[in-house]
Parts: structure tokens; sequence; C-alpha cells
């Protein structure tokens, strides 16, 4: 795989490869490793890949949510079901369309059953099912089938599915807004005409707060599903080391959060012990990214710059406000990257957040 990798590179001309993101198959972390001794070979291996491997956030959201739904309820075994019934035969579907007409219900959608691999088909399913809630009651008064097909089908885990009811029907509700919120997160990491990059850390930080919330739920089904989930968020996101640093300093420098938001959150996720250390690593590895750029750049004004001023191309008029010596000094300042005591990281991040607002635009910034 970094084989054929490394040619499509060599054959589209990129030799400066920051981060390479890939889902969490476990050859791909073998292949990144390959990849990163490729980029050194050429000379271009930033920290020497520290930062290359980019795990999928919207394929760890997949997994997260697909461990869950392994709890899903006997509420959402009914639906589905009861749409498996009416989607059986045509003389069904237009039963429940009458049912519809009587019910007033104007929704074009069509009934939809999920697919199992695919949580996202799930969410689907019982958002539209709810908008038919009524005429899934009328169609269970007009054709006594549904029942018994219900109360007489055994699920592939060889569980009974049992009658639908009205509290099945809040219990769907719930599940279809518990959902909503990781369809709605997958959505906006998974955008390709809008910057992504610097919300990542913001969608892992509500998604770890949400969790918490739901594992502590009154409803026992949200919590079980809450805790598996929780499991899978650990398994990836839990602990200092499985987190791409390039994660936090995305979100560091967008002006409207910078490094305090970053630290708030990791305390809130991981608890102040934990918290802490995680902190203090994004600092020490923005700091010490923040001076391998410096080295790049200061290479580049050595080359570009001449190696002394004579003292015919100085304006006398102004060598009252710098001398030959200040600038030999300022000079070497320049050449060794420390011009003053604070960087231009430090003066970025001492400077006031900027104003957050739906007219925001990072890039324009």
């Amino acid at each position: 795989m970094a084989i054929v990798i490394t040619k499509c590179l060599l054959d589209w001309g990129l030799d400066k490869v920051f981060t390479i993101t890939v889902d969490n198959v476990s050859s791909n972390d073998t292949t990144l490793k390959e990849m990163s001794k490729q980029f050194s070979k050429w000379g271009t291996n930033l920290m020497d890949g520290q930062h290359l491997h980019v795990r999928c956030m919207a394929h760890i959201i997949n997994l997260i949510v697909q461990d869950g739904l392994k709890e899903v309820g006997d509420s959402v075994r009914r639906v589905r079901q009861a749409i498996r019934y009416i989607r059986q035969s045509p003389s069904r579907i237009k039963r429940f369309k009458d049912c519809c007409e009587i019910e007033k219900i104007t929704s074009k959608k069509s009934l939809c059953l999920d697919v199992v691999t695919r949580w996202n088909s799930t969410y689907l399913m019982l958002k539209t099912a709810l908008e038919f809630e009524n005429a899934f009651l009328s169609y269970g008064i007009h054709d006594s089938g549904l029942l018994d097909h219900l109360l007489t089908h055994v699920c592939e885990d060889g569980k009974d599915v049992g009658a639908l009811t009205s509290d099945d029907w809040k219990n769907v509700r719930k599940m279809e807004k518990f959902l909503e919120a990781f369809y709605n997160l997958t959505l906006r990491v998974s955008g390709s005409l809008y910057v992504t990059s610097n919300v990542h850390f913001h969608e892992i930080g509500e998604l770890a707060c949400v969790l918490k919330l739901l594992v502590d739920s009154d409803e026992i089904s949200l919590a079980m599903m809450a805790k598996r989930m929780k499991a899978k968020f650990d398994k990836y996101w839990g602990a200092p080391k499985k987190m791409n640093k390039m994660i936090f300093i995305a979100c560091v420098l967008d002006p409207r959060f910078k490094y305090d938001y970053v630290a708030f959150v990791l305390l809130r996720m991981y608890g102040q012990e934990k918290g802490e250390k995680i902190r203090d690593e994004v600092k020490l590895y923005m700091t010490t990214l923040f001076e391998e750029y410096r080295k790049v750049t200061s290479k580049m004004s050595k080359g570009s710059s001449t190696d002394r001023v004579e003292p015919s191309t100085i304006n006398i008029g102004i060598l009252h406000k710098r001398t030959l010596i200040q600038q030999e000094y300022l000079r070497h300042k320049a050449e060794s990257g420390n011009m003053d005591a604070k960087t231009e990281l430090d003066r970025y991040l001492d400077e006031d957040v900027e104003v957050a607002n739906e007219q925001f635009d990072i890039l324009l910034w």
C-alpha cells in the first residue's frame, strides 16, 4: 500500500505531505509508518512524522454508534418489523397509504428499512416512521395481520418482537433524537466544501460531554447504549497517545478559541490529572512545531538576504535612529530566529480572541 501511494505522489509531483487521513484498519498503521520513512528519505517529514497519521473522525463516529446500536431496544425492533410487514406486498403498501389519507398525513416520504451495518440508515428509518405514527396505529386497526406478525415473529437474535404500543413510539422518539446528534455530527465533519479541520476538536469534546451525560441517563436503554459508545470512544480518543495533536493545533489556530479553550476542554473531557498531562503535551507540541517552522523560514531568509550591509548603502540621515552595529545586531537576531523575547506565536496567543459569530470566516481572517 505504501509503495502504491508513494508512486501516486511521485506521479502527481507531490513530495511534501503534512497529514494522511485513513480509517482504522490495522494495516493502515503499518502503511503510515512506511510512508513516514519514505518522507524522511525525501527530507520532507516534518517532526519525524509525529503528526502524519490522522484517524478518520467520521469512521470513528460510525464505529462508536454501531457499538451503541448493539443495545437497540425492543421498540426499535417492533417499528422495524412493522415496516418490513407493510413493505412485503403492494396491497399492504396501498392500504398504508389509505391510512395516511385518513390521518391527513401529507408527507411524501416512503417507509424505509435500515441496513444493519449502517447506523445512519437506522436513524433515517426511525425519523421517517415517526412522521407516519398515526398511520401505523390506523393500519393496525384495519389489518390484524400486523399484530399477528409482531406477536409471532422471532428476530435474528432469537428475541420475540411483541406488539407495537404507544410507549414504543415514545421510546423511538427518544432514540431518534439521540441518533440525530450523531447524524448531524457526521455531516459536519465530512464536508468537502467548507473548512473542517478547525472544528474537529470541538466535535470530539462535545461528543465526550454528550456521552458522559447519557451514561447517567434515567433511560436505561439509552444509558446502556451510551456505556458501549463511551468504551469505543475511549479506545480511540481516551488516552493522550491515541490523539493526533494536530487536532488540537488546528483549534489553537482558530482565533476565536486559541490555546486556553483547548486546555479548558481537555480538563473537562479527561479530568484534572489526565487533562493537565494532555494540556501540557499539547503546549510542548505547539511550541516545538512553531520552532520547526521558524527554522525553515530562517533558512529561507538567510538564503535571500545579503551577508552584510555596506556603509555606502546606509542613509546618513537615519544613522541617529539605527547605527551600523545596531543593524548588524538586528540581522544576527533575525538569522538566529530570536527577534525578541516573545515569538509570533506568543503574541498571537496573548491577543484577545475574535468574536465568534456566523459571519466570521476563518480563511478571510
